[in-house]
């Protein structure tokens, strides 16, 4: 029963992100990469992005800079997350694999905001099991929430004495390269296809 009202929350908390977000990110009519969005987005409009230190999977210390070596997309979630985020990084996997055939390289990477319970051994498990080439990231509390702070995004543990408590976390997938920074976000119910079609556009727009 917890779960379900949680998840109720959850719901409630990204709509509201969602509302935000349209306003925030309104189409501009000089906005040259207009012909690849499908989101309300404007270019730059946002400043979504930055500067992060994380731990990786392995241990290793690593930047913006070691991560966003390509087009990214990248997600901020959680590994204990029942159902949100393992479904949104299936389907970012899925537009890798659809993109792949295409013969695009695009680098899923998952940024979790449960530093407490997400560790690089745990982060692994969870990113093998979606996608061999998906990159997780962890870190310490200033760290992540300095990441989650340049990515604009949010998220907020619901119960921090409770070892099973649920987060609440915005859920979109931000696409990035690494001399332009943010070019597009996508929402829970954008497709596979819809990512890896609008992601294709911007590699050659930007290429």
């Amino acid at each position: 029963m917890t779960r379900h009202y949680a998840t109720a929350a959850s719901a409630t908390v990204i709509a509201l992100i969602g509302v935000s977000a349209w306003f925030a990110f309104g189409n501009r009519p000089d906005d040259p990469l207009a012909e690849c969005r499908a989101s309300v987005v404007a270019s730059g409009a946002a400043d979504i992005g930055g500067p992060f230190t994380l731990i990786d999977e392995t241990g290793a210390t690593v930047t913006d800079t070691d991560v966003i070596t390509g087009p990214t997309l990248v997600y901020f979630g959680y590994t204990f997350c029942p159902d949100v985020c393992p479904l949104d990084n299936a389907r970012n996997a899925e537009a890798v694999d659809i993109l792949q055939e295409m013969g695009l390289s695009v680098k899923p990477v998952f940024i979790s905001v449960d530093p407490a319970r997400d560790t690089p051994e745990q982060l692994a498990a969870f990113t093998d099991a979606m996608h061999p080439d998906m990159l997780g990231l962890t870190g310490s509390e200033e760290q992540v929430k300095a990441a989650s702070a340049a990515y604009k995004t949010y998220f907020k543990v619901q119960d921090p004495g409770d070892e099973y408590t649920l987060i609440d976390h915005s859920t979109f997938t931000y696409l990035m390269f690494p001399k332009t920074g943010f070019a597009e976000f996508f929402k829970r119910d954008d497709t596979a296809d819809d990512v890896a079609r609008r992601t294709a556009c911007f590699i050659e727009a930007l290429s």
